[in-house]
């Protein structure tokens, strides 16, 4: 390997340890339920989105409820997926005039992405019009990963709160 290799790497991984005490108070903080210093910017906008989707976020949830919530809300995004998918034919974005997937591939695809797998069995931009990366499996890699953190933040909280009946809100977690 090349200096220039091993000068990128620890430059990495320098970032890396300099990010992970900011990073895991901050995560920390938002487990606890506590204001971040970023809760004056995004705290009205977050708002303005529970009161549209008529969400109560200090209303907790019991595991089932949490549970069913996060299967709603990941089964929508992997149809929604899958309809961008086998439809990108006809839908906008799609300079490059590609055909819409077949159904075992935007099954697979769909499925990949939303279980945060992200496995491609298929040619990249050779096959995937800009609309289905950006707006079909993008959005996937963001959001699959919070439905994790939501996903370790009620796991966390039913370790910890031993007796309770609720372990927090999904999509307030979310």
């Amino acid at each position: 390997m090349t200096l220039q290799g091993w000068i990128l790497i620890l430059g990495f991984v320098g970032i890396l340890l300099a990010l992970t005490k900011p990073v895991g108070s901050w995560l920390f903080a938002l487990y606890e339920g506590r204001r971040t210093p970023l809760h004056a910017v995004l705290g009205p906008v977050e708002t303005g989105f529970y009161r549209l989707a008529g969400i109560d976020p200090a209303k907790e949830q019991g595991w089932r409820r949490y549970a069913l919530h996060m299967l709603i809300f990941n089964a929508m995004l992997m149809a929604l997926t899958y309809a961008v998918l086998r439809l990108q034919g006809v839908l906008p974005g799609n300079p490059q005039g590609l055909a819409g997937l077949a159904p075992h591939l935007a099954f697979n695809t769909a499925v990949s992405f939303t279980t945060n797998t992200n496995w491609q069995s298929y040619g990249g931009e050779s096959t995937m019009s800009n609309l289905s990366q950006m707006f079909g499996l993008t959005i996937h890699n963001f959001l699959s990963a919070a439905t994790g953190i939501a996903l370790a933040f009620a796991l966390f909280r039913g370790f910890a709160r031993r007796s309770a009946t609720t372990i927090g809100n999904f999509w307030a977690d979310a």
